[in-house]
């Protein structure tokens, strides 16, 4: 049976709070998230929660997985409804980024010809629920990140270029605002990626940090 996108994202929970609990590490997890969402069938994801406690059944009755603390991190609320700082960036034989704590509007536009973007959206707060991202570049390069929370839409198509960015369309956690990116790449590139942000990173470096410190102690026992 074909997977829906309510299933994919499930999985996708599943597979963060493993990480959180150690069971995966961040190699295993990035490798097993990325199939996730490109997977089209019950039998694709059925796999990659296998191993993993208590991930319920592939399909409708698929038990929906408690937040982790990474989730609780997100308090989308307060991240929607601000002025925005930014509606959009331009490069001509140079770069713009757009990272941290920014607002973005709910129409941001972004242009490069002969240079390249950067656009991060882990940190960053909305000025409406729906925001709508228009990318355009010519012989020149663009990427996004959004962070695994957010709910995310890729549209576009690349001329003598490309855009890439099916891996990182996906239904964000309960609360988070839709954004809609549309590309346009001419003898360029555009691409979007889900990563971890930073809090998250910090957290699992400190925990891993942890256990190296509680098995050098029973090593001396």
């Amino acid at each position: 049976m074909r997977a829906s996108d309510a299933e994919r994202e499930r999985v996708a929970e599943s597979l963060r709070e493993a990480m959180a609990e150690g069971r995966l590490d961040m190699e295993e997890f990035e490798q097993r998230l990325e199939a996730a969402y490109k997977a089209r069938t019950h039998g694709e994801l059925e796999p990659l929660v296998r191993d993993l406690p208590a991930p319920g059944a592939i399909g409708p009755d698929l038990a929906v997985p408690r937040a982790t603390r990474d989730d609780a991190e997100v308090h989308w609320p307060s991240r929607i409804g601000h002025a925005p700082t930014s509606k959009g960036g331009f490069a001509f034989w140079s770069g713009f980024s757009r990272k941290g704590e920014w607002t973005v509007a709910k129409k941001f536009t972004a242009f490069a010809m002969w240079g390249g973007g950067e656009i991060d959206l882990r940190e960053a707060r909305f000025e409406d629920r729906e925001t709508v991202l228009r990318l355009f570049t010519i012989m020149g390069g663009m990427g996004v990140t959004v962070p695994p929370e957010l709910n995310v839409q890729v549209k576009g198509f690349g001329l003598m270029g490309g855009v890439d960015g099916g891996k990182a369309n996906g239904v964000g956690t309960p609360g988070s605002p839709k954004v809609t990116i549309v590309a346009f790449a001419l003898m360029g590139g555009i691409g979007v990626d889900r990563k971890l942000r930073k809090a998250q990173k910090e957290r699992m470096r400190l925990e891993k940090r942890g256990e190296e410190g509680d098995g050098g102690r029973k090593e001396l026992r």
